[in-house]
């Protein structure tokens, strides 16, 4: 009789029915996500080659001034195109050998092992997933999530994004400011702030603007240092649920979690996470990936538990980055 019967099924039915929690942790875990979350930003795809994110890259141009009877252009405006941004996967494996079935005797104690696996699986996905939404989307050969360096860049003449070439399309290119590059000093608390207005002002539109700021803990240090004799922290409840924030004409400040964090180093986004997505497919939301496997020749069992999905966005010009 097996040590522990069923032992495979009962791990894929605990990760199926934890993946909703997992995938919940994962926003939680991230303050952009948090943020794209609870704006209603996070929209699971069913499907299709690749996830399209559509967007307004122009004004109508048969705007006219008249009077009486002149002639009005009447002609089809074309302003509507879409980015196409690929599927991004990532897996963790949880598996388990007869030898430490047998080692770990008894159906309790299976379970305690399997248990602390079925976590650290857990863990480690969400957290590279959170991680991977700071990226520029070129780790393992370019499968990883195109994160925040590549979508709001340092270099925004340049690359693709969505299937959009930057260098071609001035729309799609974001804003930067790095005060070396125009003359000015390393960043300090004493100028952080002047540095933040001139990038902030280069991101907004009449009453849209930048409703989030994430920075590395370096650049949080620096502001947070520049408003330390008025103390403007809010409380975790008021901004960013779960974040300890600062305030910046309206907006959230964050850094990205201390230890471990993903921001890179010296470097601030101005999001307007208004056009900002989180879009993982609805199937593959931090869930298992079919059932468990065993090979013929192995006296083992692995079950995984996936992600697939992207960071998308429908509007370039409106984000910006501050960077030393």
């Amino acid at each position: 009789m097996p040590v522990s019967p069923n032992l495979s099924e009962i791990v894929t039915t605990t990760l199926r029915n934890r993946s909703g929690t997992v995938a919940d942790d994962v926003t939680k875990n991230n303050g952009l996500l948090s943020r794209l979350n609870s704006r209603g930003r996070k929209k699971p795809i069913s499907g299709g080659r690749t996830i399209v994110q559509e967007l307004q890259y122009a004004e109508n141009s048969t705007f006219r001034r008249y009077s009486g009877y002149d002639i009005l252009n009447v002609q089809p405006s074309d302003v509507i195109t879409a980015a196409e941004y690929d599927l991004k996967q990532a897996a963790v494996a949880v598996s388990m050998s007869g030898l430490e079935q047998l080692q770990n005797s008894g159906e309790d104690a299976v379970l305690d092992l399997l248990e602390q696996r079925i976590e650290n699986a857990e863990t480690t996905l969400k957290n590279n997933i959170a991680l991977d939404c700071y990226s520029d989307g070129t780790a393992d050969g370019g499968r990883q999530i195109g994160g925040l360096q590549l979508l709001i860049s340092t270099s925004p003449t340049s690359g693709t994004v969505g299937g959009i070439s930057r260098a071609t399309w001035g729309f799609w290119r974001n804003q930067k400011f790095s005060a070396s590059a125009d003359g000015g000093a390393a960043a300090t608390s004493a100028n952080i702030q002047s540095y933040m207005n001139r990038l902030y002002m280069s991101c907004v539109r009449g009453s849209d603007a930048p409703d989030l700021v994430v920075a590395d803990n370096n650049f949080f240090r620096l502001y947070w240092e520049s408003l330390q004799a008025i103390q403007r922290i809010t409380s975790a409840d008021k901004g960013m649920a779960g974040f300890q924030s600062l305030q910046y004409m309206g907006a959230d400040v964050i850094f990205d979690g201390g230890f471990g964090g993903g921001a890179p180093l010296n470097q601030m986004f101005f999001l307007n996470t208004k056009y900002l997505f989180y879009r993982p497919h609805r199937d593959r939301d931090m869930a298992p990936i079919g059932d468990e496997r065993m090979n013929t020749n192995q006296d083992a069992f692995v079950q995984l538990m996936g992600f697939a999905g992207n960071l998308t966005m429908n509007n370039a010009f409106l984000q910006g980055v501050l960077f030393a």
